[in-house]
């Protein structure tokens, strides 16, 4: 039996680790953190759970090939029950109020009452939102590889997506942003490009809201941590290792084959590697010296990092009569570094059992964009806690200006900047996504190098923007590879 490391313990290792397993593979995992999940994470503070990875979960409905994918690894089963809050998200300024429902029908008339005046715009985008609605993300089989169970979209679902496909270029060539000034209304503008974020190109948001419409992207039980943890609870019960507190420092390579990785100045042996840290930071960290195939300077060249400084707060008051997501507009900007936000947006998870004492509340929050030279200079010089804690205090005073009830009623607080997941994930700048700009199609880079042998890759920076989906598919795909590798059939011992 060959022996397989993987570097990393988030959801593109987790996937991995299962199905080299089920192929008949011996499997550990060695990961820095304390805990699985890498960016799929939550964490607690004073009894509250903060979640600091997903909101939402593409493949959550049955009616969709991912879904099968996350059955298998673990991370969704039958008990696990699935939340798909309508109104998904909901933006208030001067007191009117505009929500992205999931019933198609409900947003058009709801659009179209609110704001007459862009009609036209909002029949367009109705009719294109039906046809993204066929438009789901495939999980295939490499060429040449033996497999136990064949993984093939239908006829029936090819078709389906061929409408979709001449209004991908409309929206991939303008930003979200872009899209949304093609609207009169100041509501529906702030809407559409908040929902992934305006400088991200226009088509994930009309794919957002696809996915929404068609019953998908649901939050299933537990959030992050949660599906993480019955991940590897699955990898564990087949019999793999997983390895916490072990940062991986080098894979050793001998005559341009890998032979395993150094831990604490320890060479752990193994037949195959699976990286899957950020492969932006693998390519120039983990090995003697820098990867330079033309795919990685290309990821070198166009990766352009998508950051957040999260902020989270316990509050003393129960918030379930307000939107489980509220956007709104605050004219005390909240500033981080040369970062200035508007508008806040906020996650309420009143709704959620376990994620605060009884008749409290979690509530999470961000400032998107770039701040890590700023929180870098401030580490250098030693006011990097006393400006997460005047960040936290900005936020607190504009919440309670908002939502009047929270006043005096902060429990906690917390402040995780792309500092904090640098150090814990290893990732590019802190970053746990890639912005997909205007113009930009989906790049997907390869799951091994040609100048290493017995090295695959695995994780959400191999397809942009990236995600959770791409994190469990690119985690299959390299132990696809790695099966046809070593002549193994994929999933054979199942």
């Amino acid at each position: 039996m060959k022996k397989v490391i993987i570097v990393g313990a988030g959801i593109a290792g987790l996937t991995a680790g299962i199905y080299a397993l089920q192929s008949g593979f011996d499997v550990t995992i060695y990961e820095s953190h304390t805990i699985p999940g890498g960016a799929s994470t939550s964490w607690r503070r004073k009894g509250y759970l903060f979640e600091g990875g997903m909101h939402w979960l593409t493949g959550s409905s049955p009616k969709t090939p991912l879904h099968k994918l996350w059955r298998e690894v673990g991370a969704l089963d039958d008990h696990v029950k699935i939340y798909n809050r309508d109104p998904f998200s909901t933006f208030e300024d001067n007191g009117q109020q505009v929500c992205l429902y999931r019933d198609l029908e409900k947003l058009r008339q709801h659009f179209l009452e609110l704001a007459p005046d862009d009609r036209k715009e909002i029949i367009k985008l109705c009719r294109d939102i039906k046809k993204f609605t066929r438009m789901k993300m495939p999980v295939l089989d490499i060429k040449n590889v033996k497999v136990k169970h064949k993984s093939a979209p239908s006829l029936s679902m090819l078709l389906g997506m061929l409408p979709a496909l001449p209004r991908m270029s409309f929206y991939a060539k303008q930003t979200a942003r872009e899209f949304a000034q093609r609207f009169k209304s100041p509501l529906l503008q702030h809407l559409l490009e908040g929902i992934v974020g305006p400088e991200n190109n226009a088509s994930g948001t009309l794919f957002t809201i696809a996915s929404l419409v068609s019953g998908d992207g649901g939050y299933p039980e537990g959030g992050s941590l949660g599906m993480a943890n019955r991940m590897a609870k699955r990898f564990e019960a087949l019999g793999g290792i997983i390895q916490y507190g072990k940062e991986v420092r080098k894979v050793t390579v001998q005559n341009g084959v890998a032979s395993g990785f150094i831990i604490n100045g320890e060479h752990i042996p193994a037949d195959a590697v699976i990286i899957t840290q950020d492969t932006r930071v693998a390519i120039d960290n983990l090995f003697d010296a820098p990867l330079h195939e033309p795919w990685a300077e290309r990821m070198r060249e166009s990766v352009k990092p998508m950051m957040i400084t999260f902020i989270s707060v316990g509050v003393e008051a129960n918030l379930s009569d307000l939107p489980e997501s509220l956007s709104f507009v605050t004219d005390e900007p909240l500033r981080c570094g040369d970062l200035s936000a508007s508008i806040v947006s906020i996650y309420n998870y009143a709704g959620y059992k376990g994620y605060a004492p009884e008749g409290c509340t979690a509530i999470t929050s961000g400032i998107m964009g770039d701040s890590y030279d700023f929180w870098k200079a401030c580490k250098e010089k030693g006011t990097y806690e006393t400006e997460k804690q005047k960040l936290a205090e900005a936020f607190i005073h504009i919440l309670a200006k908002k939502i009047p009830q929270t006043a005096g009623k902060i429990a906690v607080w917390d402040v995780a900047t792309p500092l904090t997941y640098e150090r814990y994930l290893h990732s590019y700048k802190g970053s746990w996504m890639s912005i997909m700009e205007k113009g930009r199609k989906m790049e997907s880079y390869p799951s091994k190098p040609e100048s290493i042998k017995n090295v695959y890759f695995a994780g959400q920076r191999l397809l942009n923007p990236g995600g959770l989906p791409v994190a469990a598919e690119t985690g299959r795909k390299a132990v696809q590879y790695l099966c046809r590798d070593s002549n193994m059939v994929f999933q054979g011992n199942i």
